[in-house]
């Protein structure tokens, strides 16, 4: 999987949802302060005169040569989607006709043109399965129940599905953020971090690990960052994270466990929805945490289950509502966040066998995991 950080893609359910309307709309936003190359790509099952929409076809996959041909798009004039990314701020425009089983091939090979920093919006679904973007979008239809093959097969890794009438839609596009070469979907939630711990396995202050030169909870923010419109600390000792410039939540009741410490958290929080995580995971798939986002509707909580069938309650989402039902365990003297789950609506979510989460407690983990960085 090619990792590119800077391209948007956009995909979509099937034909005419607004698919190009929508990167037309972030073009017009974006490109005014930033070079941005415009990619449509149009992926070929077989060179055999077939078109995969149904009919004669237009001859786009019968005329190929060669499993790809890469072409620049210089008129603004016309209506073909090309033209309209041109026209609406895209710096560079190019159409990608690939076979299939080349793609991985031919997005190199358009790399080499643009540069591995290029900021790219990139329309495609078969794409989405050798490139990891910064951000995915699937447009569908706002009546549409049928999905075309390759979006269904690219559903899984939708960052939002994003339900269009053809030229408006239900995301509101200001959430869309562009940092440090990176596309981010903000989400009207607050991100909790996990700091109060005694991190009596390893030793020593697991937070403040040095990672790629920095605290292993700095590199945390930095992940967190531009995704949630808040962040706070959960930690007994204020001072010591003052200089990750977000607010420090301390206990209202010390040495009473993690539980306490997502009570405390959850009062202070902007945001009904929450997700918290504990200081010792030191990569984040924002994805999977976006999914888990998504899924917080009309629940209290939603909960990952590994395939061993373990919780993990500890990069999870809380909503507010949550609140009555841990402070009501709290009470009673019981500290086990489990303890909560009879009393609230639980979403639990497959986290399967996501190797990604990582849980540093000892010194031979830290050791392992940086040797593997």
């Amino acid at each position: 999987m090619v990792k590119i950080d800077g391209m948007l893609m956009i995909g979509s359910a099937g034909a005419n949802v607004g698919k190009t309307e929508l990167a037309c709309e972030l073009l017009r936003k974006f490109g005014k302060s930033t070079n941005i190359i415009g990619i449509k790509v149009t992926a070929i099952k077989e060179k055999d005169g077939r078109c995969p929409r149904g009919g004669l076809g237009c001859g786009v996959c019968s005329s190929l040569e060669g499993d790809f041909c890469i072409t620049e798009e210089t008129n603004t004039k016309s209506q073909k989607d090309t033209a309209r990314l041109l026209a609406a701020g895209a710096r560079r425009v190019f159409w990608l006709r690939v076979l299939k089983t080349h793609l991985k091939e031919c997005i190199t090979a358009l790399i080499n043109i643009i540069g591995p920093d290029a900021i790219s919006i990139c329309e495609s679904n078969s794409l989405r399965h050798v490139v990891e973007p910064g951000l995915f979008l699937v447009v569908r239809g706002r009546n549409s129940k049928i999905w075309k093959s390759s979006a269904g097969d690219a559903k899984k890794y939708a960052d939002r599905i994003v339900v269009s009438n053809g030229s408006s839609f239900d995301l509101n596009i200001d959430r869309i953020k562009l940092a440090d070469g990176k596309w981010l979907l903000q989400e009207k939630a607050t991100a909790i971090i996990m700091a109060g711990g005694s991190s009596s396995r390893m030793g020593t202050d697991k937070s403040i690990l040095p990672l790629e030169g920095k605290p292993m909870i700095e590199r945390i923010c930095e992940q967190l960052h531009g995704t949630f419109s808040q962040i706070l600390i959960s930690a007994g000792d204020t001072d010591k994270f003052a200089f990750l410039g977000h607010q420090v939540v301390a206990d209202k009741m010390q040495s009473q466990g993690p539980l306490m410490g997502i009570a405390s958290a959850l009062e202070t929080s902007a945001n009904e929805i929450n997700f918290v995580m504990a200081c010792d995971i030191p990569y984040i798939n924002l994805s999977f945490v976006r999914k888990m986002l998504a899924e917080a509707i009309d629940v209290d909580m939603v909960i990952p289950v590994g395939s061993d069938g373990k919780y993990e309650p500890l990069f999870a989402v809380y909503c507010k509502s949550a609140l009555a039902a841990i402070n009501e365990v709290l009470a009673s003297g019981r500290r086990k966040i489990s303890d909560v789950f009879s009393l609230c609506r639980i979403k639990y979510i497959e986290l399967g066998d996501a190797d990604w989460l990582v849980n540093i407690n000892t010194m031979a983990e830290y050791g392992k995991y940086r040797k593997k960085m």
